[in-house]
């Protein structure tokens, strides 16, 4: 709630005279209702429906290949009208859903994780289509992390990496040749433009990084205050877009300084720890996993937003959790939320 807080605030000033802040605000209301709802719900009855949440997950991703609305180059939302629904978001918590679920179903032939390896590649492969590099990589970590922590072997572990090490040196190589076919042009120009200092092309995707990081500086210890009219800040002299989304921890560092940074830091860090915490006292091993998949998807698209906010990553639109304006994506958090509170809660009453 803290953190929620402090977003909507830096939204409402980075977004004056504009409805930002009321719809982040109806956001708000509508995700403590879910947050309630899902809270109170058991979880074990939501798991059940892993494979139909798998297959909403599908059709929602295919859906927006279909009849998704195009915006710079990507097409990742749906226009519902009175709203923009991003498919993407709510697809990171189904996906952790669904793999805690398979492997716990499986988890006597644990060692074998070529099924749920495929199927959660589909949802990556409609992901990065859209195309949303970004995503892609946040999900594919929080994939990872979850097998890596499911308990299995750790000759299957070590085999893994040490196959994956020559194919990434590989791809990686292959992607920072100009005209591959993986990667589109700006996504290259933004990943290998921030490793090139004459690269002209890429400078113009720089320059937005470059203000950020003078920004957050120029906010010191207590900030320049929401909702400033100073004419150096780079929010009054429109020198970032999407302050509101991607770059909201501009809007935070300069505006509220380092306290605000910190505390919204730290925040974040309490989530990440309370969710591995609950985690480690699950009742069931699929309760465990997502506890674990959930803290990790928090953790990794904090780390992310921020690093590219602070010019540490390249260029890359990852909304901060709880912080960044989005519907989909504060709702889909809220959600998550909700079924990690029940699954504390569950723990509760088994030991009563």
């Amino acid at each position: 709630l803290a953190v929620t807080f402090i977003g909507i605030f830096c939204i409402g000033s980075a977004t004056e005279g504009e409805d930002f802040q009321f719809k982040q605000i109806l956001g708000f209301a509508l995700g403590i209702i879910v947050l309630i709802i899902f809270t109170l719900l058991s979880y074990k009855f939501v798991f059940k429906f892993y494979w139909l949440i798998y297959a909403a997950t599908i059709v929602l991703l295919a859906l927006v290949m279909v009849a998704g609305t195009t915006s710079k180059g990507a097409k990742r939302w749906i226009d519902l009208g009175f709203v923009q629904f991003q498919p993407s978001e709510i697809a990171k918590v189904f996906l952790i859903i669904f793999v805690a679920t398979y492997l716990y179903k499986r988890r006597e032939t644990l060692n074998t994780f070529a099924g749920v390896t495929l199927f959660a590649a589909m949802v990556f492969g409609l992901i990065f289509l859209e195309p949303d590099l970004s995503t892609t990589i946040v999900i594919f970590i929080t994939f990872c992390a979850i097998m890596f922590l499911s308990g299995i072997h750790y000759k299957i572990v070590t085999g893994v990496i040490i196959i994956s090490i020559p194919i990434v040196l590989v791809l990686g190589y292959y992607v920072s040749q100009p005209n591959n076919k993986i990667l589109k042009g700006y996504q290259y120009l933004r990943i290998v433009g921030f490793f090139q200092e004459d690269n002209a092309k890429a400078k113009d995707l720089r320059y937005q990084q470059e203000n950020s990081l003078l920004a957050i500086g120029s906010g010191g210890l207590t900030g320049k205050g929401l909702d400033n009219n100073d004419i150096t800040s780079v929010k009054n002299g429109n020198l970032i877009s999407e302050s509101h989304t991607d770059f909201i921890f501009t809007i935070v560092g300069e505006e509220l300084g380092f306290i605000g940074g910190a505390a919204v830091i730290i925040l974040l860090l309490l989530i990440v720890l309370e969710c591995f915490i609950t985690g480690s006292r699950a009742p069931t091993y699929s309760g465990r996993l997502f506890c674990y998949g959930f803290g990790v998807l928090i953790g990794t698209q904090t780390l992310v937003n921020i690093a590219v906010a602070t010019m540490l990553l390249p260029n890359t639109g990852v909304t901060l959790p709880f912080v960044s304006y989005g519907l989909t994506s504060l709702l889909s958090l809220y959600f998550g939320i909700g079924v990690v509170l029940n699954i504390g809660l569950q723990r509760t009453k088994a030991m009563l």
